[in-house]
Order: C-alpha cells, then structure tokens, then sequence
C-alpha cells in the first residue's frame, strides 16, 4: 500500500463545501483518507485581488502508482469544475500531490515531493499537522523543520481545529 500526502484547496463558489466535496469523492475511490489537517484560509497566490483560498492537506493510503493518483485526482478536479485557465487562475478545486512514500518522481507529468512544497505557509502548516516528522526525501527535512525556516509571508489562518487522524 502507498501513502501520499495530498493538499486541498480552492477559491470559487462555497469553498467550505467544495472542499468537503472533494474529500467525499476521493473517498469514493480506491483512496483511503488516513489523517485531515485543520482547514486554513489563505489570500490568494500572486493575486491579491482574487477570491480567498481555503486549504487543507490530507494522508491517504492507496494501491495506485503515483502517475495514476495523479491522473485519477486531476479526474476529480475536472468533477468539481476546475478548468485550468493557467497559473494562479481562481478553481473551485485543486488537489496536489505533496509527498508520495519516500520518492522522489521528475516527468514531464508529474514532479514528487511537489517542487514548492518548501517555499508555501499555506502547504507547510497544514502539513505539519499531520506529518511534522515526515522528510522531505530531496532536501533531507523534516516539514516541521521547512516550516520554521520558510520565508513565506503570505497570510495563513487556521479556520478552526479539527485535525482527524483514522
């Protein structure tokens, strides 16, 4: 069995509802969700004008090769109305893959640990969570450790606590 760190988001319509949308039908799937970081509120990347983000991250265990995880939640995006209107662009869902096991994965389709993992407070408080103790299998740190020396200054707001570990 694999396990992947996943992280959740979007900014368009109810985002609350969305976002519980999203986990319904990766659960519907060959995934099992194993833990849910709290939900936390972000102002949008690079858009400041643009709708707030909410953003959550989640580990899952599943049987599926990692370019198939991918190709399955980019099905899920698709479900939930996400067009891809290019970078940065407002989505009712976006599901990335953070960590998948311990590998490290560079393709044209897919790169693994996901390449700004590192450099986002909106992926790292989430992630540290639920998987403080986890190493980053390319810059040999832990995520708690990322998230103490991250210089991202965007603002990050837990909406809550409700960390679920299975």
């Amino acid at each position: 069995m694999n396990v992947a760190f996943l992280c959740l988001g979007g900014n368009m319509g109810d985002r609350l509802v969305n976002l519980n949308h999203t986990k319904a039908l990766i659960s519907e799937e060959r995934l099992t969700i194993l833990a849910e970081s709290s939900i936390y509120e972000t102002k949008a990347w690079g858009d400041e004008n643009a709708p707030d983000y909410l953003n959550q991250c989640i580990k899952i265990a599943t049987d599926l090769d990692a370019a198939s995880l991918m190709q399955l939640l980019l099905t899920i995006e698709q479900k939930m109305g996400r067009m891809r209107n290019g970078t940065n662009a407002d989505r009712t869902a976006d599901i990335d893959i953070l960590l998948f096991n311990d590998e490290i994965i560079n393709t044209g389709f897919l790169t693994v640990p996901h390449p700004r993992l590192h450099l986002r407070l909106f992926v790292l408080k989430p992630l540290n969570e639920i998987a403080a103790e986890i190493v980053h299998p390319v810059l040999n740190k832990t995520i708690h450790e990322l998230l103490e020396s991250c210089t991202d200054k965007l603002t990050v707001r837990k909406i809550g606590t409700n960390v679920h570990l299975y």
